[in-house]
């Protein structure tokens, strides 16, 4: 069975008839982080001579795409598992790392990212804790924002200043295991859209880490957001939105078959051509989506000159989109979305949840534009 086919059975089973449910409860939906290990999906991007898949950015996207027309909540919990994942994978092999890719590989083991902090904020790049050097390792204190599946994942990769580092971008990463003595999650998430993601702040104080739990050289973890990190958090952020929007879609065509005007007879969508043209334009807009992502992942799958600009137009793009399509959706279906009557309202709020993730639409769009005049990004 290929990829797709797994993430498909995992959604129709353990995903889709749950989603509604675990949104209104904010519920993280843990039977399928359990299903997508137990099909060797959280080892998707792990080589295969490390027991993984060994699959590529295609791959990703597609088992994004498909778990995020269920549930953007579990697709965003996925994506940064995988993130976190490729960081491990990139780093140097030691007993710490490998005990951790033996358990993702084995469908044990969740993983996610801690890199933002209140101070910088969508700057997720530029963390204010700072590492200081012990005999063994160094000890962090810091505060980490909306660290999603704070309370669920087995570990986390954490960025911090270099215990030497001169300027912002002079950080480390790390990999801390869940339970280690200072680590805590901090507050509950009440944020309006993608609720079922267990997204919270973390707070580690004192926290002593070991040598071999560092994934980076010193100074070297900003160069690691931006090559791993980034194109592949923005390559799931498009597929989360091309999941969201096509779902979007299928939910409008759904309601303007079946919802009737009885006195005529006839189905809104048989009855009011302006529905027809707008729904004809959200699919226009979602297929551009998918052209996009096309797009993306060649220039992943072979590098070149455009690469950087086009990760960085991937989420920028996306979250525009998504937002269009939603907003036309809850336009188009009226008091039946408004209303919560169709799952439009759900995928509107994840639309806009998803945009001002770190890196936000607009930080991005600022990326572009300097990109564009040849004005260094940082």
């Amino acid at each position: 069975m290929d990829s797709i086919a797994r993430a498909k059975d995992v959604t129709q089973h353990h995903i889709a008839p749950v989603a509604s449910k675990n949104d209104r409860e904010r519920r993280f939906n843990t039977e399928a982080v359990r299903a997508l290990g137990e099909a060797g999906l959280l080892g998707l991007l792990v080589p295969s001579a490390l027991g993984g898949l060994g699959q590529g950015p295609r791959a990703f996207a597609d088992v994004v795409a498909t778990i995020a027309e269920a549930d953007p909540s579990v697709a965003m919990v996925y994506v940064m598992h995988v993130c976190g994942t490729a960081c491990i994978v990139n780093a140097p092999q030691t007993d710490v790392t490998r005990a951790a890719l033996a358990d993702i590989v084995a469908g044990k083991h969740l993983t996610t990212l801690a890199f933002s902090e209140a101070g910088s904020r969508s700057h997720f790049w530029a963390p204010l804790s700072r590492a200081k050097k012990t005999p063994n390792g160094v000890l962090l204190d810091a505060v980490k924002s909306w660290v999603t599946s704070a309370t669920h994942a087995d570990s986390y990769v954490v960025s911090a200043l270099s215990p030497d580092g001169k300027g912002p971008t002079d950080s480390t990463l790390y990999l801390l295991g869940k339970g280690v003595a200072g680590v805590s999650v901090a507050g509950t998430f009440e944020g309006l859209g993608l609720t079922a993601n267990d997204s919270a702040p973390m707070k580690l104080d004192g926290v002593a880490i070991s040598e071999n739990a560092r994934l980076t050289p010193d100074a070297t973890g900003f160069k690691a957001m931006l090559e791993v990190v980034l194109p592949l958090f923005n390559l799931g952020a498009l597929a989360l939105a091309l999941g969201i929007c096509r779902a979007t879609v299928a939910a409008t065509a759904s309601h303007l078959r079946t919802a009737k005007f009885e006195h005529l007879g006839a189905s809104l969508g048989e009855a009011l051509p302006n529905l027809r043209a707008q729904l004809a334009q959200m699919q226009n807009d979602t297929d551009g989506l998918a052209a996009r992502l096309d797009d993306v992942v060649k220039h992943l799958e072979t590098p070149g000159d455009l690469t950087m600009l086009r990760v960085l137009q991937a989420k920028a793009v996306a979250g525009d989109v998504a937002i269009k399509v939603t907003s036309d959706a809850m336009r188009t279906c009226g008091g039946a979305a408004f209303s919560k009557h169709t799952s439009i309202e759900r995928y509107f709020r994840d639309a806009h949840a998803g945009a001002v993730m770190a890196p936000t639409v607009d930080v991005l769009k600022e990326f572009i534009g300097k990109a564009l005049l040849g004005i260094p990004l940082f």
